[in-house]
């Protein structure tokens, strides 16, 4: 049968109060922006849908006023169940006003459930989480003192432990493509990223829910590539022809061909990053990179390493991946990360994640917020800002090694780079390595019995995890051991007795030319 084509306006009148709601995106990737414009136009107007239920995977916002933050408004929500808020703060702003509950799951375990309930499975049963915020035994991903339900259980399989995350009914799912034909068999030949969009109208189709999508475009029936149709017209209940200024690729351009694999750019046409302290961290990171290695790399700080591997002329010998889907070629950063320039593949969302907890990520780089002495990483809650923890417990839990890399402190940091030396001119106003984090986002204790390699990489000193917490095993030449690194941190640090200083050609402003001693490394 032919697919019901409605406006946006009629489709948001399906959703029903108390209903549970699934929306796709990553950051504003994919997402049905149209729709979710609708139906808090429509609340705003009427005062209906009441007392929904948002569930998302990933981080879902720019940070402003798009996709996840158009639900932010009491009355609308009653509960509120993703990874990753930073790029929500509507949302952010309800969790710590205690207005709804909240949840924060890791990534790849959301979208699990999603097609763990489609196969009617009882929820997912996984390692992910133990030790951390996840964990029932620490917070159970509760984030205010209204949330009380626990979603997640601590089981033992033969003796092992594993946290059994609870699924979640699905009333209604909002999820995107490009073309859609009569019949409602859904393409994705623009969008940067696939997602979970079959996985997710799967689950919602077998709890008896609604699936409703947003495209770009109708195309008659029969006439689209099957093997290019991602979500077939069985799964789909009704489309809805998105305005074109509704449909962006991403929340910052329109169209880009590059990043969904149109056309390839010339990877020399990538500007070199400027010489900071943002760059030190970034060179010093690339000094862990050897052939053929497999590696993640988080927002922001990190990165710079898929810059510095460009410039260096690694990036042919080394496979980038972003936890959205790209494998191979280079993660685009800013309000782009997410999709990657002139990716080799591009996975399901669910289906990158079996990649990473299967172990197959050689090296991680993620970002360093905060981090204490028993080696743990929070990176996804301070005081009463929630930022949650996307991909990022799947990653760093699986990855054979892990390097997460920030600046030493925070708020005003001034340094000079000169003479192949670093130079601090202003501290920072806040410590980022202290007693105790806030939140528990990397477990130093569950790193520790897997026997796991990890590193934690400022502009001006290395740490390395030991049995014996942290060990500090280099420094920035120009900078005071005392003064400038150990007075940084709250707690005592050892000092090897190896202690060396990060090479100098990190700190001068060419190329460093490690190209043949990484190779060396095969």
């Amino acid at each position: 049968m032919k697919k019901p084509i409605l406006t946006s306006e009629e489709a948001v009148k399906l959703v029903k109060s108390g209903d549970t709601l699934a929306v796709q995106a990553f950051v504003g990737f994919s997402h049905p922006e149209e729709l979710s414009i609708m139906l808090e136009q429509r609340f705003l107007t009427t005062s209906e849908p009441r007392d929904i239920t948002l569930l998302y995977a990933a981080g879902n916002g720019d940070g402003k006023d798009k996709c996840a933050n158009r639900y932010a408004h009491a009355g609308l929500l009653k509960r509120v169940v993703g990874s990753h808020y930073n790029l929500a703060p509507k949302l952010g702003k309800l969790i710590a006003e205690n207005a709804i509950e909240a949840y924060a799951l890791p990534q790849g375990v959301i979208l699990h459930l999603y097609r763990n309930m489609a196969g009617q499975k009882p929820g997912v049963i996984t390692p992910v989480g133990l030790k951390t915020f996840a964990d029932p035994r620490v917070e159970g991903g509760k984030l205010n003192s209204r949330t009380t339900e626990d979603l997640v259980k601590v089981i033992t399989i033969e003796g092992k432990e594993y946290l059994h995350y609870l699924p979640q009914k699905i009333n209604i799912a909002f999820i995107r493509g490009t073309t859609a034909d009569e019949l409602g068999n859904i393409t994705m030949e623009k969008e940067a990223v696939l997602l979970e969009a079959y996985h997710l109208a799967l689950a919602t189709k077998q709890q008896g829910g609604i699936v409703i999508a947003q495209v770009e475009r109708l195309a008659a029936k029969g006439s689209l590539p099957p093997q290019q149709v991602k979500v077939p017209g069985v799964l789909v209940d009704a489309l809805v022809i998105a305005r074109p200024e509704y449909h962006w690729q991403t929340n910052a351009v329109a169209y880009d061909p590059s990043l969904c694999g149109e056309v390839r750019r010339p990877m020399g046409s990538m500007p070199a990053m400027e010489m900071s302290e943002r760059k030190v961290i970034a060179r010093r990171c690339a000094f862990e990179l050897r052939p053929d290695v497999v590696l993640n790399l988080g927002v922001g700080m990190p990165d710079g390493v898929a810059a510095v591997a460009n410039e260096e002329g690694l990036i042919d010998e080394i496979t980038l991946t972003v936890e959205s889907g790209p494998l191979g070629g280079v993660p685009a950063g800013g309000p782009n990360f997410g999709s990657s320039f002139n990716p080799l593949a591009i996975l399901e969302h669910p289906n990158m994640f079996d990649f990473y907890d299967g172990g197959r990520l050689d090296l991680a780089y993620l970002g360093l917020a905060q981090a204490d002495e028993a080696g743990n990483i929070n990176v996804s809650k301070f005081g009463s800002r929630v930022a949650g923890c996307g991909g990022f417990v799947n990653i760093t839990q699986n990855a054979k090694k892990v390097v997460f890399c920030g600046t030493l402190t925070a708020g005003g940091l001034d340094v000079a780079v000169e003479d192949g030396k670093l130079r601090i001119i202003k501290e920072g106003k806040s410590k980022k390595f202290i007693k105790k984090v806030e939140q528990i986002t990397f477990s130093g204790a569950y790193a520790q019995e897997a026997g796991q390699a990890v590193l934690y990489i400022t502009e001006r000193a290395v740490f390395e995890l030991t049995r014996d917490g942290l060990v500090l095993t280099e420094i920035a030449p120009g900078v005071d051991l005392k003064k400038d690194v150990l007075a940084q941190v709250e707690f005592p640090v050892k000092v090897s007795p190896k202690l060396k200083l990060m090479d100098s050609r990190i700190f001068i402003d060419t190329l460093m030319n490690i190209k043949p001693e990484i190779l060396a490394k095969a």
